[in-house]
């Protein structure tokens, strides 16, 4: 008898243990603004009542630390850092998920069943209001070149764009624009010769633009700049005409998630059809799955842009952007274009 009181009480124990660790929240480490992205958490946590959530908003070198250093590690990483997502994912710190979702999800979009790309947002340009009372604001890549080179002195320090050393991301798309643009390092050069200031995020170069401290913005996130433009209609939102790079956020969960089934089931949420709804309705990110529809899904963007959308492949490709050799070279050449006098 007392052995199996004996039982029973430790079976009451661990049970009670379980029910302790389930009571613990499920904690995301991601390079997203809440602001945005709040209808798609808000929507997730309606449909997983059980579910405690705890979403932290960093920068994207933030989160590719903590993926590495966190303790306890965090439930699951987003990033819109796609290199770095990809190398923390080839060094094993993600748990694949076998989930119907993930099995259907297409292939271009994952890698491996362990990282998932779940929005499609577009690379923009964006200007004030009142820029065009001074120069045609540009619409390609070619006209930025023009507006840097022939009105130099009313452009200096009114130009601003990523810095390639503070910004996982801006160090991404600069990359990715080296191999669309033939003329790129003259584009870096010329925007050295303005001054052009160089911000780590997308939401500090919106601010001067309200501000006015800033009069163009290059290769700002399209997702963030779309929502700024909505509430401050002196910012103009331009998509490139000649081309448009597409930068697809990345999730996985970690490999030593405190809370694996839960984390398992957000991801799934992000890749559902519900949860890739709310992107396409809601939010500026852009849904990536073909079956729904909305005013923000990746097909639509395809029928404005047609062939000229650039996504950013997840491939192992990425690997090769943060081999420490290769940024230090892009990184030596970068600063050498931009800070040269002409």
């Amino acid at each position: 008898m007392r052995s199996r009181s004996l039982v029973a009480c430790i079976g009451l124990l661990m049970a009670s243990v379980s029910d302790v660790v389930d009571a613990e929240p499920l904690v995301v480490e991601a390079a997203l603004d809440r602001r945005v992205v709040a209808p798609l958490l808000e929507a997730f946590e309606q449909s997983h009542p059980d579910i405690e959530l705890v979403f932290h908003d960093r920068s994207t070198l933030e989160v590719d630390t903590l993926v590495e250093r966190a303790d306890p590690a965090p439930d699951v990483v987003i990033s819109s850092a796609m290199p770095w997502q990809m190398a923390r994912v080839n060094q094993d710190y993600a748990r694949p998920l076998h989930s119907r979702e993930a099995r259907a999800w297409p292939d271009w979009a994952k890698w491996r069943d362990e990282v998932f790309g779940f929005t499609f947002e577009p690379i923009v340009m964006a200007y004030r209001l009142d820029l065009p009372r001074h120069m045609m604001p540009p619409s390609t890549h070619a006209d930025l070149h023009t507006l840097l080179t022939t009105r130099q002195d009313m452009l200096r320090g009114k130009v601003t764009t990523y810095s390639p050393a503070r910004s996982g991301v801006g160090y991404t798309l600069f990359q990715q624009d080296a191999r669309y643009t033939p003329r790129f390092w003259d584009l870096v050069a010329a925007m050295g010769n303005v001054d052009a200031r160089l911000e780590e995020n997308t939401r500090a170069m919106l601010q001067g633009l309200t501000e006015g401290r800033y009069w163009l913005g290059y290769n700002l996130l399209g997702s963030y700049a779309m929502v700024w433009a909505q509430h401050h209609p002196e910012v103009i939102v331009q998509v490139p005409q000649d081309y448009s790079l597409v930068m697809i956020r990345m999730a996985f969960i970690h490999r030593d998630a405190p809370h694996p089934r839960q984390a398992g089931e957000f991801v799934d949420f992000l890749l559902s059809r519900n949860g890739q709804r709310v992107l396409a309705g809601q939010t500026p990110l852009f849904s990536v799955r073909p079956d729904v529809k909305g005013p923000y899904t990746a097909q639509r963007l395809r029928d404005q842009v047609g062939d000229r959308l650039y996504p950013i492949p997840i491939n192992a490709s990425l690997l090769a952007f943060v081999d420490p050799q290769r940024r230090d070279a892009f990184m030596t050449r970068w600063r050498r274009e931009f800070q040269q006098r002409r």
